[in-house]
């Protein structure tokens, strides 16, 4: 109980007051550096005057249509000091209310107590009278809500109780506080960037942040735009594009590339190939091939032979080596370019055949020799040689014909160097040079001996002219050549088979005709020779021999010379307009 007999409400504690949530920012930011100006801001707490006692005043709303309303000025306390104003926790402020038509007037106090005029759209807060114990208010959550609409309605005022006349105790005149300024809205910016204002009462919902006079963009105008910013993109890129590369192209076009030229190439293959191939069957022979080079007094030649054994044997041509003479010299060059000397062990002129031997050299490679019986037309070959001292040549083809009687030679004059074979025809190119070399099967077997062709303009000698080759490649038979080479190694001499009589070469008729008379003046048929043991007669015409046709005396002496001395043959001739059959075994003579 005061002085002045007025009941005084109990004191409250310090801490009973609601405090706020955090110190006040001095650099006005939103707390704890979470939201940012452009989003939501969490309520603030604005600086409130209390009433005597600390007791804390709600913030009246924004009077409506910008008009200010004075706040209520706080009592002075009892000992005539003004207590300090304490700030009021933070309530969100809610929006404009509209304002009812006319306000409702309570009916007058007992005791003649005169009623303050309401103002007008805005709650009036109940003034204390003097003496009257203020009830505290209870604190507001400090929990932001988003702004809710509310419906206009009627806003009524309370009466405030009348105290008791009583004539005021006689106190101390204090100075009054200055009122607060009213919390009007300021008027809204003139851009709409400024709108937002996280501390004002009022942040202008009315109004959203937008651009000043743009309307917004719908998602699918957005589309359209994007699709012809990148069209547009993608045209200037292929402008851009195609002048760089025409730029870059005539630049390239009259300079002729940037930097050094380098051209595309196949990589590195496997060096072995299938052994019937060309490159097998080469692989394997050319170790074998040898080229000669002959000279002697008068002439000189090249030519090519093939190694017979490891004894250094070596078979070639007789007219490769016939220019050597007895005192010429004969050099030998293998595949590995090594050389050595070789001499004459034999040669045959009757079949184009010699074989020469080397010394001192070891480690040679025999070429394994076929059977030119098997051999059919069709079947490949593969001819080495050195053409025109073109060491190591190797040509392919087939086997274009057998048993082709071919003569070379003659160039003596009496026929004592004229060869006669029965000759493997092959298209496979042979040119000079080629003579002696090897004709291989298609697994590197020796089934010729390369020994002739027919040029265009000579005869069918190898050595006779420097004509190339036009396909028409002849060799000697690898069974025929064997017998022969084996003779010459053994002996030094070839035996030839003969049938023992002289022939008439003019006679132009279909056939070999026995001459009349021996070529030194004896008689035609030898005396008790292999012929005249037959029973052949001079004039007789020889017409085949084992059922194969002869035209000509010198196809006789080929089928003759096919054969070895010793071996049966079965003769047809005509005698007097008669066809006879008869049966002789060959005879023997030396060769050259």
């Amino acid at each position: 109980m005061s002085a002045d007999g007025t009941a005084k409400a109990p004191a409250e504690p310090a801490d009973a007051h609601p405090k706020p949530l955090h110190d006040p920012d001095p650099y006005s930011t939103p707390p704890y550096g979470e939201p940012g100006p452009w989003a939501p801001a969490p309520p603030v707490q604005h600086p409130a005057t209390t009433p005597a006692h600390g007791t804390a005043v709600p913030m009246p709303p924004p009077a409506a249509h910008g008009t200010a309303v004075p706040s209520a000025a706080p009592a002075p306390a009892a000992g005539g000091t003004v207590p300090p104003p304490h700030p009021a926790p933070s309530t969100p402020t809610p929006p404009p209310t509209a304002v009812a038509p006319a306000p409702v007037l309570p009916p007058p106090a007992p005791g003649g107590a005169p009623v303050p005029a309401p103002a007008p759209a805005v709650p009036a807060q109940p003034t204390p009278a003097q003496g009257t114990p203020l009830r505290p208010i209870p604190p507001q959550p400090t929990q932001a809500t988003p702004p809710q609409p509310t419906p206009a309605r009627a806003t009524l005022l309370q009466p405030t109780p009348a105290a008791p006349h009583q004539p005021p105790p006689p106190q101390a005149t204090a100075p009054q506080p200055t009122p607060a300024p009213p919390y009007a809205d300021p008027p809204p910016p003139t851009t709409p960037w400024q709108n937002y204002d996280p501390w004002a009462a009022n942040r202008h919902p009315a109004a959203p942040l937008q651009q000043s006079g743009a309307a917004v963009a719908t998602e699918q105008q957005r589309r359209k735009r994007a699709k012809k910013v990148i069209l547009v993109g993608i045209l200037l890129v292929a402008l851009v594009s195609g002048g760089v590369g025409g730029v870059v192209g005539a630049y390239l076009e009259r300079n002729g590339g940037v930097g050094e030229l380098e051209l595309p190439q196949a990589g590195a293959e496997a060096e072995g190939r299938a052994p019937d191939s060309v490159a097998g069957i080469a692989a394997r022979a050319l170790p074998s091939v040898v080229t000669l080079h002959v000279s002697g007094s008068e002439n000189q030649g090249t030519g090519t032979g093939f190694v017979l054994d490891d004894q250094g044997h070596i078979l070639t041509n007789n007219h490769v080596v016939e220019p050597a003479g007895d005192d010429g010299e004969i050099s030998v060059t293998f595949h590995s370019g090594d050389t050595a000397k070789a001499t004459v062990v034999g040669r045959d002129g009757g079949y184009d055949l010699a074989v020469v031997k080397v010394s001192g050299v070891s480690g040679l490679t025999p070429l394994p020799l076929g059977n030119s019986d098997n051999v059919q037309v069709g079947d490949p070959v593969v001819a080495i040689g050195a053409p025109f001292d073109l060491a190591g040549t190797v040509t392919s083809g087939i086997i274009s014909a057998k048993e082709r009687p071919i003569t070379a030679g003659g160039e003596s004059g009496d026929g004592s160097d004229v060869s006669y074979v029965d000759a493997l025809q092959t298209d496979a190119p042979i040119n000079p040079g080629n003579s002696g070399g090897p004709l291989l099967d298609a697994r590197a077997r020796v089934i010729g001996i390369n020994s002739a062709i027919r040029s265009a303009d000579s005869g069918s000698d190898l050595d006779s002219g420097q004509s190339g080759s036009i396909g028409l490649g002849f060799a000697i038979p690898v069974n025929q050549a064997k017998r022969v080479a084996e003779e010459l190694i053994n002996t030094g001499k070839a035996t030839h088979p003969v049938i023992g009589v002289t022939l008439d070469m003019d006679y132009t008729g279909d056939g070999a005709r026995v001459g009349a008379k021996g070529s030194d003046g004896g008689p035609a048929v030898t005396t008790g020779g292999a012929g005249d043991k037959a029973g052949i007669k001079p004039g007789d015409v020889i017409t085949s021999v084992d059922g194969q046709r002869v035209h000509s005396g010198e196809e006789l002496i080929v089928k003759t010379r096919a054969h070895r001395p010793g071996d049966r043959l079965e003769l047809t001739l005509e005698r007097d307009g008669k066809e006879l059959t008869i049966s002789l075994t060959l005879g023997s003579s030396s060769g050259n």
